[in-house]
Parts: structure tokens; C-alpha cells; sequence
């Protein structure tokens, strides 16, 4: 199997002057979940290279033993340093690809027509996607073949607006993943701040923040190994 995995390449918080990028957990957990599936990781992002970690995410009361795994992992570090540029990947080189979040994904994967199209073009093929935390707002300008937005009527969660207030941003992103994607249709559901949920409605799979990250990965390889198995 082989897996696409889209990071933010936006590196600053609005006018704050603070830094961000993507979130560690949500790649390392993931990350980890793949590799030990077996599958074969891409790494990609809007400008390629390295891509900006949310120096947050780093600190020591939100690493993990997988966040800790994938900074003393000098094989996946050398991979992060050499994301394939966005604009070069096509869907029909992978199985599915997963979005990790962040703040980082607001700015530019949100609004990047190469990552609007790339979505478009895996939902088109019948392949299942998956976003966590932030990343399903990238979906907001995603349509169906009718013009229709690609979340209405369809089951999801991310990141909540009491998770945005809790971190104090409400006013910085751009919009609230919560309240766009009910305004675009979605059936939003989520638990408490903080708290594990993953959502899987046929070929989305939505995780709410990062410590569902884990859990949306494994959705995703199971639903992979289903379709594989249909296919055999």
C-alpha cells in the first residue's frame, strides 16, 4: 500500500509574530501507524522541503513516545527534510492520501488549488481520505461533481471551536473548522475538549485533534486492507 501524507508549508500565526506549521503528533502517530502496516510513506507539502514544525508541538508537555520515536528516528527526519513538492504528485501513484493538521494547513492547504484538486481527484477514484484536527478544513473548498461542497450532508469532526478558544486562536485563524464546515452542510459531531473521536463515513475518515490522529490512521489502514481484500 502506499500512502500520501500532505503537510503545511506556512510558518507564521497570522499577525501574532509566533510560529507555527504542522503539529508532531499528527504526523509521528500516523506516521508510525503506517510504517508499521507496512506501507510505503510519501511525504509531501506545498513548496517541498522542509516543512515548519509548530515549535509547540515540540514541547515537552506535548511529546509522546511516538513524537519521541520520530525525533530520534533519523530515517523519517531525513524524509521529512525532503517533502516532494505538491504540485507533482498525482492520486494514481497512491492508495490514499492522509492529512495531518496544525495550524500551518489554515493558510495554505485550505485555499491551494493543487491540494483542492489532489483531494478531488482521490474522492473521484473511489479512494478513501483521511484529515485530522485543523486538516479538515482543508475540505471547504472541495466540490462534488455538481458544484455542491463536498462535506454537505456528510458525517466528520475536527478541531472544535471550545479546542480553538482553549488555546486562545479563535480570533486569529482564518475560520473555525467547527463552525465552517456546518455552514457548508457537514454533520459535525465531536466529545469533550481533548477527548479521542474519530469519524468514518464512507471515504472520509476525520479525526477531532491530535490524539486522534492515531486512531483515524488505523481507520484508514483498516479501510485499506477492506478495500484490498474486495479486490483480491
Amino acid at each position: 500500500m502506499k500512502i500520501l501524507i500532505v503537510l503545511t508549508s506556512h510558518d507564521t500565526l497570522g499577525d501574532t509574530g509566533k510560529k507555527t506549521g504542522f503539529w508532531l503528533e499528527e504526523l509521528a502517530a500516523p506516521y508510525y501507524v503506517f510504517k508499521d502496516a507496512g506501507t510505503e510513506i510519501t511525504l509531501a507539502s506545498p513548496k517541498g522541503g522542509q516543512p515548519p514544525l509548530d515549535p509547540k508541538s515540540d514541547e515537552p508537555m506535548f511529546q509522546t513516545d511516538l513524537t519521541r520515536r520520530f525525533s530520534a528516528d533519523e530515517a523519517a527526519k531525513a524524509q521529512l527534510a525532503e517533502t516532494v513538492r505538491l504540485d507533482s504528485v498525482n492520486q494514481k501513484d497512491f492508495d490514499t492520501v492522509f492529512y495531518p493538521g496544525g495550524h500551518g494547513p489554515m493558510w495554505d492547504l485550505a485555499e491551494d488549488p493543487n491540494s483542492i484538486n489532489l483531494i478531488g481527484s482521490f474522492i473521484a477514484a473511489g479512494k478513501t481520505i483521511a484529515l485530522v484536527c485543523h486538516a479538515p478544513g482543508v475540505l471547504h473548498r472541495v466540490k462534488n461533481p455538481d458544484g455542491t461542497p463536498f462535506v454537505n450532508g456528510r458525517y466528520l469532526t475536527g478541531f472544535t471551536n471550545g479546542e480553538e478558544e482553549g488555546v486562545g486562536l479563535t480570533k486569529v485563524v482564518p475560520f473555525l473548522v467547527e463552525d465552517e464546515l456546518i455552514s457548508l452542510g457537514a454533520v459535525f459531531s465531536k466529545v469533550k475538549d481533548w477527548g479521542v473521536h474519530t469519524v468514518v463515513d464512507g471515504q472520509l475518515i476525520t479525526g477531532q485533534n491530535p490524539a486522534s490522529s492515531g486512531e483515524a490512521a488505523e481507520a484508514l489502514v483498516h479501510a485499506l486492507k477492506q478495500a484490498r481484500s474486495k479486490t483480491v
